[in-house]
């Protein structure tokens, strides 16, 4: 009987894997590999004998390296569980009672029991899954069941009945009521004898991973794209310049392990972020800058004397030139191998990586960059030690031809650069390290009448703490003795302290003032609003903003296409321009330098982690990449009208009995019937009721109609209250009676209820909700800014349109019942609108997930808010228009980012690959590494410009400090290329057209006659002599040259030698009127009296800088 097995495995990344899989178990006798599939992390294998144990099977697949756990619900390939659709049942429940979610899981396992060939029992059937939601709403809220069902059905419900089922410890799950069995993902499931053996369903969970070893964008898209192959990897965010990786996973199926191995496998280290260590990302830096500063001094100490034996070239009379010039190759050599293989071990390492991942990084451009400059020259000096047995320069000359200080003095500007770089991005996460400074790490807990000290993390839910005056809160929870003023300007940004008293909650990392309380912990480890507010800010820090995509195709697409310019470069001088291999080489490897992602790669996330944080540091706390572009577009902005634009606190202004009733009897009506009511004008009325003493009675039949009002019976006495509606068409009741009354207190922004019974109206009741004093002031500044502004509400129109005038408000949308708000807000964003939507993140979820973008306002305490992209940490709307002018100065730093990215590649390519050389600029590959980094630092400087953004102040630094840094760096681009300029002359070497070989035939005639050449060194440079005889003259000049024309010449008396000059050292000495024309004579030339015999055709070689001579002329320098 062949029985069918599936495996789940972890760790498989391509067809490799698959094959290793196979090979393994296909050992195994008995065992047909049917499939294999390394993208789903299945398997599915025939077990042909009865005898195979499982435990052979999983083995197997470890000996191949992975990791294996038996499946038999058949997931992808055998039946499937049977699962019920989820049941969702709504009932409204008494007005006293908690809203609450009962959530019901019944997993029921039909089948048999066997046995297998080793006598284990397993169960063999068909497994169903019955899951029931039923929500139980307090009468007097049926109106929000709409709001609800949308915030219910808006999440997953399989994942709530999985946190649910399988979660502990949760000091947040009071309202929801868990009725569970342990789900049995199996259809055949092996039981052991004394305990079930059940397996936990998938549990979503994330993870900060550190990361070391990145050097650029592509180095994160490498540890991104790795990560992402692990089986059960759901999503993974890299944050290059935050150095950090965020991984959502299956805990049953990954292990933390399993993720840092993946990013070893692609070449870099990781390590588990320590939420409760805050010293943790400072170490991890400074370690990385000791780590760099360290390479950087090491490489600087071995190429500084390459960088003295380059200003032999420039400086005649410095020390030690001519005894060392013979012995700069080797000497070279000695200098530059450790900085290549050992200090440079890195970029080799990092090239490796990313070709086994099939992709090329800034490694892969440093490594290619400094190999190609340093085995040119090894080459080089191994091919002059053949030719002439010795590895000095002969005759006190320098070998030609050797570039091993560019490589060494690349590697070393690079490692500047990533030193610089590193400093300066640690500065971009200064927020985080400033809230993570505001953890207390010390709790003084009262246990039996005594008090204290435990560290923090040793703090739990239920402890009672004792603080007293001008010492921190040390974690959130609520006071039950005592009372003081806390500032949580920390927090809040708002200096003002507040009162706290028995019964209010108090935030962790706060600064208790003058009084002494004790509060019972309700909020511990990551539950606590600083934590919340961490974790909110590294995820917004680690996402990506739309804008980031553009960048991500640029990166996976830059260091291929820049390889390619590279190898263009090179083919067109050395082979069509006919440059020498020396220069084309050298102009390969600048390119190949020069064109970095990193200032790329870097653009986005500095500027978001500045931005996210120093948003945090005024109390706005915006959630990710996506809500920051979101926010610089908006055009419109909707404010919801109560608890936003208002202080959401209502308070009764007027009582008007009509009829029999006197005011003191409506208000006894009126209060009698909102007690049971949650609405906030209820609260009001019924707070006002009991300040005046008024007598409230028992209700029965309570109910509460949904944009209308309630109604309840008294006395055997229905009666009804709320606004016009309620009285015209459930009551039906004419209201002209009252009419002008109503409309008298909606003109003055007070909202009028209505109280009657089923014959008559007997009174009116007026709240008014106070504006907020900022109000005016937030609305007026976005109008300035050219934003619409629209006010909604559920009001009546009069009402509404009086706060709105109030707060400068022209666009009212009054009667608007909760469920609606979201349909009014697709209605302004089908008129070409960008909307954002402003409300208190609750009752205004769905008009929140609705807009372009969300801004919730919180207290200062519910940052756990899911609706808004955007929460306001303090009741105040001025903070809405700091959201907005901060989202658009970080959107803009991230364009100047990308600008600058792309600006210093645009004019750095050209420069580097030598098109401009006919303007003098060339650009040595060492100056160009130097360049590359800094258009690195750049980036990163420009993004912490936002570090002096002030809310409704113009930003000058920011706006004019790029501007002066494009100025800058230009600058240095253009002095880098001058710098390089004597390269021009070795540009001007072309072969030529008619004898391609021509160089290196001339290159193996002077190698053949070295002793023949004599080399003097001036200030403006070498000169060179050519000693002659019919032996040696060069193949150029065979039919120029002959010994008898050297014949020394008598002219009135005195002895003049003949010498022939090279075409390009014959300019020069016209230039300087050493001479005109052939046959001037010179006087003491070198100690002879030389009479120039000819100027030589030009060849475009080494030899138009020569003088010829013979053995008559005595070189005295």
């Amino acid at each position: 009987m062949i029985k069918n097995v599936n495996l789940t495995i972890s760790g498989m990344h391509c067809d490799s894997c698959e094959t290793l899989i196979k090979e393994e178990l296909s050992e195994i006798s008995g065992v047909k590999v049917e499939r294999i599939d390394h993208k789903t992390g299945k398997a599915l294998l025939h077990l042909e004998k009865e005898n195979i144990q499982l435990d052979e099977l999983i083995n197997a697949v470890k000996r191949a390296g992975y990791q294996a756990v038996i499946e038999a619900n058949g997931n992808g390939y055998g039946k499937s569980t049977h699962e019920s659709e989820v049941l969702f049942q709504q009932e409204i429940t008494a007005s006293n009672k908690p809203f609450k979610i009962t959530i019901e899981s019944e997993v029921v396992a039909e089948g048999r029991i066997s046995q297998d060939a080793g006598g284990k029992p397993y169960f063999d059937g068909i497994v169903k899954n019955n899951k029931n939601a039923k929500l139980s709403i307090p009468q007097g809220q049926v109106g929000s069941k709409n709001f609800l069902q949308e915030l219910i059905s808006s999440i997953d419900i399989v994942k709530l009945f999985d946190r649910v089922e399988f979660s502990t410890n949760r000091n947040d799950s009071d309202d929801v009521t868990p009725n569970t069995t342990s789900e049995i993902p199996q259809n055949s499931l092996p039981i052991k004898e004394e305990k079930t053996n059940t397996l936990t369903a998938n549990s979503q969970q994330r993870i900060n991973l550190s990361l070391s070893g990145m050097h650029c964008s592509s180095c994160a898209a490498l540890i991104e794209k790795s990560l992402k192959k692990v089986t059960g990897v759901s999503k993974a965010n890299v944050n290059f310049a935050a150095e950090k990786a965020l991984v959502f996973y299956d805990g049953n199926i990954v292990t933390v392990d399993s993720l840092i191995n993946a990013v070893k496998k692609a070449g870099y280290l990781a390590s588990e972020v320590k939420n409760n260590d805050p010293e943790f990302d400072r170490k991890k830096r400074e370690k990385e800058i000791k780590g760099l500063s360290e390479a950087f001094i090491n490489s600087l100490i071995l190429s500084f004397p390459m960088l003295y034996f380059m200003l032999f070239d420039f400086i005649s009379w410095i020390p030690g030139k001519v005894m060392l010039t013979p012995f700069i190759g080797i000497i070279s050599l000695l200098l530059s191998t450790p900085v290549q293989f050992i200090i440079g071990l890195r970029f080799y390492k990092g090239m490796w990586s990313a070709l086994r991942m099939k992709t090329f990084n800034m490694d892969s451009l440093i490594a290619i960059g400094t190999s190609t400059a340093y085995f040119y020259s090894l080459i080089n000096l191994v091919y002059y030690f053949l030719k002439t047995g010795s590895l000095i320069g002969i005759n006190g000359a320098k070998i030609p031809e050797l570039y091993f200080e560019t490589a060494a003095f690349l590697i070393t500007f690079v490692i500047l650069g990533k030193w610089l770089e590193i400093r300066a991005k640690g500065r971009t996460s200064d927020a985080i390290k400033k809230l993570m400074g505001l953890a207390a790490k010390t709790a003084r807990v009262v246990k039996d009448g005594q008090t204290m000290d435990i560290p923090i993390n040793e703090v739990k839910a239920g402890d009672i703490i004792l603080v007293r005056p001008g010492e921190k809160v040390p974690i959130d929870g609520k006071i039950i003795k005592g009372s003081s003023s806390v500032d949580e300007s920390m927090l809040t940004g708002e200096s003002i302290p507040v009162e706290k008293h028995e019964g209010d909650t108090v935030v962790g990392a706060t600064m208790n003032k003058m009084g002494s309380f004790e509060f019972v912990a309700t909020r511990v480890g990551s539950e606590t609003t600083l934590a919340q507010i961490i974790r909110l800010i590294e995820e917004a820090q680690g996402s990506k903003a739309p804008i980031q995509a553009f960048a991500d195709k640029i990166s996976a697409w830059f260091v291929p296409i820049v390889i390619g310019i590279a190898l263009l470069t090179f083919i067109i001088w050395y082979f069509v321009l006919g440059a020498t291999l020396a220069f084309a080489l050298m102009a390969f490897t600048s390119v190949i330098v020069i064109a970095c992602p990193c200032a790329v790669g870097l653009a986005t996330p500095t500027a978001l982690m500045v931005g996210t944080g120093k948003g945090a540091e005024y109390g706005v706390l915006i959630k990710g990449g996506e809500p920051l572009e979101s926010a610089c577009k908006v055009n419109t902005v909707v404010f919801d009208k109560t608890g936003t634009l208002t202080n959401g606190k209502p308070v009764v202004t007027d009582i008007v009995g009509i009829g029999s009733l006197n005011d003191n009897s409506v208000l006894s009506l009126s209060a009698s019937l909102e007690k049971s009511s949650e609405h906030p004008l209820a609260e009001a009325i019924y707070n006002y009721a009991k300040e005046e003493l008024a007598t409230l009675k028992d209700t029965q039949n309570f109910k509460a109609i949904a944009g209308h009002g309630v109604t309840a019976e008294i006395d055997s006495q229905k009666y009804y209250f709320g606004n016009r509606k309620l009285i015209s068409e459930v009551v039906g009741l004419p209201i002209d009676i009252v009419d002008r009354k109503l409309g008298r207190l909606e003109e003055q922004g007070k909202t009028a209820m209505i109280l009657s019974n089923d014959k008559e109206i007997l009174g009116i009741v007026a709240v008014a909700d106070t504006v907020k004093e900022t109000s005016k002031e937030a609305v007026a500044k976005l109008k300035k800014r050219g934003i619409e502004v629209y006010m909604i509400t559920g009001d009546n129109r009069r009402t509404a349109e009086a706060i709105a005038r109030e707060v400068g408000i022209d666009n009212v949308l009054a009667e608007v019942l909760p469920e609606d708000k979201a349909s009014e807000v697709k209605k302004i964003q089908g008129m070409g609108k960008r909307v954002a939507m402003v409300g208190d993140g609750i009752n205004d979820a769905p008009a929140l997930a609705q807009a372009d973008i969300g801004v919730a306002m919180g207290n200062g305490t519910d940052v756990a808010m899911e609706a808004g992209g955007i929460v306001i940490m303090k009741n105040d709307l001025r903070d809405v228009v700091t959201a907005f002018d901060l989202s658009k100065e970080t959107m803009g730093k991230i364009k100047q980012n990308m600008f600058f990215a792309l600006f210093y590649n645009v004019i750095g390519i050209p420069i580097a690959a030598r098109a401009l050389i006919s303007l003098g600029l060339v650009l040595k590959p060492e100056l160009a590494g130097l360049a590359m980094a800094f258009s690195s630092i750049s980036v990163v400087s420009n993004s912490l410009l936002l570090r002096y953004f002030r809310p409704g102040r113009r930003n000058y630094i920011s706006m004019f400090a790029p501007i002066a840094m494009m100025l800058f760096f230009t600058f240095f681009f253009f002095e880098f290329g001058r710098f390089s300029s004597s390269m021009v002359a070795e540009g001007k070497e072309m072969k030529e057209s008619s004898k391609p070989s021509s160089i290196r035939t001339l290159n193996n005639d002077l190698s053949i006659y070295k002793d023949d050449i004599k080399v003097i060194s001036e200030a403006e440079g070498d000169k060179v002599f050519y000693y002659i005889s019919d032996s040696n003259i060069p193949t150029q000049y065979k039919n120029v040259l002959r010994e008898d024309g050297f014949n020394s010449i008598y002219i009135s008396g005195k002895t003049y030698i003949p010498v022939y000059i090279g075409s390009d050292e014959a300019e020069m000495m016209k230039e300087k009127k050493i001479f005109k024309d052939p046959g001037d004579r010179i006087s003491n030339f070198f100690g002879n009296d030389v009479i120039v015999a000819d100027i030589l055709p030009k060849t475009d070689s080494t030899l138009d800088k020569f003088h010829f001579v013979n053995s008559s002329f005595k070189l005295i320098n």
